[in-house]
């Protein structure tokens, strides 16, 4: 379903900034896959997440998506295939416009448009019916402003729109992270709701370790623009928050050890 092969990014090349983003990133994920992201600040996370949704084109390397290669195509152009959440919960919606404005523009991604009203009423009623599974009453608002609505109520409203059209891939970038403990709670009980009714294949990144432990069938750790660690299964679901620690700190360690020995 999605193959990132041997992807490499620098930033600022050939300046005192230099930073190697990504290193030889290789990474495929299966069909209806869930796998969780995590790792330090400037791990390369957001970086890998950038890369798959044609915001950022890599140095070297491909990103195969559904046995395509898309390495250089826009972002844009791939919306009608990969769904996004992002942090900032006004992200990925048009505030000014409404709740019923927003379905429809998601939903025209992968249609064809034509010249006949937007929201027709049997479209109308569908969007009612998807909204109703989010329980937030927003389905009898579909006129009211998306800028309007709570930092949790707008996430859900960006879950739904990324995800009932049934995307390829679907890329939650640390989604919960600007919501209070009782939203992010909501947020992320709705992504696993969703994500297994429509068995999606998925790439979340997170700061939150018990969220990326209880989420998914699959764990990824960052470091330094590389996969350190990638765990699945039995064994991701035996893992402890203690246990990432102590993993962290032994992969660390020898890589010091062995960058001391390179050095001499």
């Amino acid at each position: 379903m999605l193959h990132v092969k041997d992807v490499a990014i620098t930033f600022n090349e050939g300046t005192p900034d230099e930073k190697k983003a990504l290193q030889g990133i290789n990474l495929e994920l299966h069909e209806g896959e869930f796998v969780t992201v995590i790792g330090s600040n400037g791990a390369g996370k957001s970086t890998l997440m950038n890369t798959i949704s044609g915001n950022l084109v890599p140095d070297v390397g491909e990103v195969i998506i559904s046995g395509k290669n898309v390495t250089m195509l826009p972002e844009f152009k791939r919306s009608a295939f990969i769904g996004r959440v992002f942090q900032d919960p006004m992200a990925g919606t048009a505030p000014s416009m409404t709740i019923e404005e927003n379905l429809a523009m998601a939903y025209s991604r992968i249609r064809k448009r034509k010249l006949k009203p937007g929201v027709t009423k049997q479209r109308k009623a569908e969007f009612k019916e998807h909204l109703s599974t989010l329980n937030l009453g927003l389905e009898d608002r579909l006129n009211a402003k998306v800028g309007l609505l709570s930092g949790g109520e707008r996430q859900a409203l960006s879950l739904l729109m990324a995800t009932f059209t049934n995307p390829n891939i679907l890329l939650l970038d640390e989604h919960t992270a600007a919501l209070d403990p009782a939203r992010a709670e909501l947020i992320t009980n709705l992504t696993k709701k969703v994500v297994d009714e429509y068995g999606l294949t998925t790439l979340m990144v997170t700061h939150n370790m018990q969220q990326a432990l209880d989420l998914g069938n699959r764990l990824i750790m960052m470091d330094k623009g590389q996969i350190i660690l990638d765990i699945k299964g039995e064994k991701k679901q035996e893992l402890t928050i203690e246990d990432l620690l102590k993993e962290f700190q032994r992969i660390r360690g020898e890589q010091f050890e062995s960058d001391r020995a390179v050095l001499g």
